[in-house]
């Protein structure tokens, strides 16, 4: 099949950033939230670069030095990268244009935002005392020009250039860099005003931008130029192959390596001295048509995710509420001992998760309790269950994925931290990535063993767990909980249990299962729709990308099987339909929450299968990773979660179009009834009660 009917993922990816942006741009969209978005979308953006366009870059050179070699490479990196910087700068233009319309209304809310040069009298004397006590000390300047090598520049960090002159000189000018530490202070100050209905604000580069006379003053220079900038590097972590070298100590050589990578980005603002540009962009050894991005003055906009709460009072939101069958419970234990609960976060309290965990701890029949950790909180509500279980002589066991992109220092830690209580950690399988979110609880009740626990789409965090849509199945059910046994048997000693995976009977695992399972679900559907039969497939994933997969969907469609998906992020889909062919139903949600679990739904001749998911549809999560896909065979919860997905298809206030196109244009609401998704999910959950199930259909 052409490769022409593929969406390039990179190029999706920066379509869903689009929506992001979108999202900024909306006026109907809370001020706080819009600039929250803005802060949403440099941070993606950051991540990517340090990731895809760091790995288009070795592909470049990779095949630059071995271009007489046969490679499977994603088709041709240099035109991608070359795309990529595009659209990145069309869509960092309009980042700009939203944040200037943004300042707008934040006068009109009496926020303002003030530079160096906008100070009053007032404000001066507080900036100038606020520098001397909280800031002089946290800085060191660095006169570059002195150094034979441009010092280590922070990945995540922005730093003033400042040039300096001296007005009755005429020796050149001199270079300087300072590290802004907005991580021990903070990137906003909020300055007197004198007036109780106004807020001002200063970031912190410009309270530095103010001192540098006084910075500076032994030098005896009289002119200051300062522009902030900022280098993405590359973040991907090179794992050597020495067998004398265990698995932690490659990666924490790994994370000393990352801090070393090479720059793939430099942002700068396009005020800059052309003369410290240049000198900046030769010593770090950067092609300017392909890593240097020009901006505005301001960079690192992932801290105005954190932008100060200085906003009128607005409409308090709902807060998560308890499911309604733990509602009145003493124990959750006793509940899902005799019923499956679907939690819906963050529509539901994370709190039922932290309460079984912490009844397994202090319950006397408990014997062990083993769980799956990919990203956990900072300040770590599981760990502190875990660690009481410990304490109180349960057998506790914890795989930790070490590999976790941008967690693994933090896991690293908490592997110490663990092992130190007496707990048992496994650090994951060589050259695969442990992704599954699983819990088994054992223990011994007379003569009788029970287990339980939870499967989840989402990771174990209580903090994002406030913000990122997931599902979670608490369950006793004995064949769940004997093949969540037989990973963690797995896990135990991938090599002696190789086996145990593929023995599972009711969970579908990655990587020996799952696409299998999927595959043959699909082709079902088809053979259902060759005989004229109701035949449909609902995806809802972060990504789906994967090529085989994406094939089976385009037959699939072409047999007459009704496809609805929602994605998020990547969607590599393509295709337009031929003429008295299937349109293949595709929509993407950005709103309040991140939407962020994975459902799959299979009409399967009237007997419908649901499983909720750890994995999406890419090659990475169905082939190099240990994933878990779980049925929810409990009638009444799978109506429920049905219908949250139907509610999703029939957004019509936050859902965009995915097309060939990449249009992100707006489902119409015309001539029907507005649904925000979020909104109607929520407010059908708090309800209580099921609503008959709906069949996901679009006729």
């Amino acid at each position: 099949m052409s490769k022409s009917v593929y969406v390039q993922r990179d190029i999706s990816w920066l379509s869903f950033n689009a929506r992001v942006l979108q999202e900024a741009n909306d006026p109907s969209v809370p001020l706080k939230e819009r600039i929250r978005f803005l802060g949403i979308f440099s941070n993606n953006l950051d991540e990517f670069f340090r990731i895809r366009v760091a790995t288009l870059k070795r592909m470049t050179e990779f095949i630059s030095k071995k271009e007489k070699l046969s490679v499977h490479f994603e088709e041709s990196p240099t035109e991608v990268l070359n795309d990529i910087l595009k659209i990145v700068l069309q869509q960092q233009n309009e980042f700009n244009r939203i944040w200037s319309n943004i300042q707008i209304e934040l006068k009109r809310n009496g926020i303002f935002l003030k530079n160096e040069k906008q100070l009053t009298r007032d404000q001066k004397i507080f900036v100038t005392n606020f520098f001397e006590k909280e800031v002089r000390s946290n800085i060191i300047p660095l006169m570059i020009e002195s150094l034979p090598e441009l010092p280590y520049l922070r990945d995540k960090s922005i730093y003033l250039g400042v040039v300096m002159q001296k007005k009755n000189s005429a020796y050149k000018e001199k270079y300087a860099l300072i590290e802004i530490p907005s991580k021990t202070i903070g990137r906003f100050i909020s300055l007197p005003t004198g007036k109780s209905n106004e807020q001002h604000i200063i970031l912190l580069e410009d309270i530095v931008r103010y001192n540098l006379p006084y910075i500076f003053s032994y030098f005896g220079y009289d002119n200051f130029e300062a522009h902030i900038f900022k280098v993405t590097k590359d973040a991907e972590i090179d794992l050597d192959n020495d067998i004398s070298t265990s698995f932690v100590e490659k990666i924490q050589k790994g994370l000393k390596s990352r801090r070393k990578g090479k720059p793939v980005r430099f942002v700068y603002d396009k005020e800059m001295n052309s003369g410290l540009l240049n000198y900046l962009a030769k010593k770090l050894n950067l092609d300017k048509k392909s890593s240097v991005i020009p901006g505005g003055r301001i960079h690192n906009f992932k801290h105005f995710m954190d932008f100060p709460d200085v906003f009128p009072s607005q409409k308090k939101k709902s807060s998560p509420f308890t499911h309604p069958a733990l509602k009145n419970a003493i124990r959750v234990t006793d509940v899902i001992d005799k019923k499956d609960v679907l939690l819906h976060f963050p529509y539901h309290s994370f709190s039922a998760i932290i309460d079984l965990l912490r009844e397994a701890a202090i319950d006397p029949d408990v014997q062990s309790l083993k769980i799956t950790a990919y990203r956990l909180a900072t300040e770590s509500k599981i760990i502190n269950a875990l660690i009481n279980a410990a304490r109180n002589g349960k057998k506790v066991e914890v795989m930790l994925e070490l590999k976790a992109r941008f967690d693994e220092e933090a896991n690293l830690e908490w592997k110490s931290i663990l092992e130190e209580e007496g707990i048992k950690v496994l650090i994951g399988v060589p050259n695969m990535k442990v992704h599954a979110k699983i819990c088994v609880i054992k223990k011994r009740v007379g003569n009788r063993t029970i287990q339980y626990g939870f499967i989840s789409t989402g990771n174990l965090n209580e903090k994002t767990a406030n913000f990122y849509g997931d599902h979670c199945l608490l369950t006793s059910n004995r064949n769940i909980m004997a093949d969540i046994n037989r990973i963690f048997f797995y896990l135990e000693n991938p090599i002696l249990h190789s086996s145990a995976l593929k023995e599972c009977k009711t969970l579908l695992a990655s990587p020996f299962q799952m696409r299998k399972s999927f595959t043959e679900l699909i082709e079902k559907e088809v053979k259902e729709a060759k005989k004229g039969r109701p035949a449909s497939i609902t995806l809802k994933l972060n990504s789906l990308s994967d090529v085989k997969l994406i094939e089976q969907l385009y037959h699939a469609s072409a047999q007459g099987v009704e496809v609805n998906i929602i994605i998020r992020g990547i969607y590599s889909i393509k295709k337009h339909p031929k003429k008295n062919e299937k349109h293949i139903y595709a929509v993407s949600i950005v709103d309040e929450f991140l939407e962020h679990a994975r459902v799959v739904i299979f009409h399967n001749a009237g007997n419908i299968k649901v499983y909720i998911s750890s994995a999406d549809w890419m090659v990475r999560n169905l082939d190099h990773r240990i994933e878990a896909a779980c049925p929810i065979l409990d009638v009444e919860l799978k109506n429920e979660l049905i219908e949250i997905i139907k509610i999703q298809l029939d957004d019509s206030v936050k859902s965009r179009i995915l097309d060939p196109e990449l249009n992100n244009n707006y489902v119409s609401s015309q001539g029907k009834k507005r649904v925000r998704s979020q909104l109607a999910t929520y407010n059908y959950l708090n309800k209580k009660l099921l609503s008959p199930i709906r069949e996901i259909s679009r006729n």
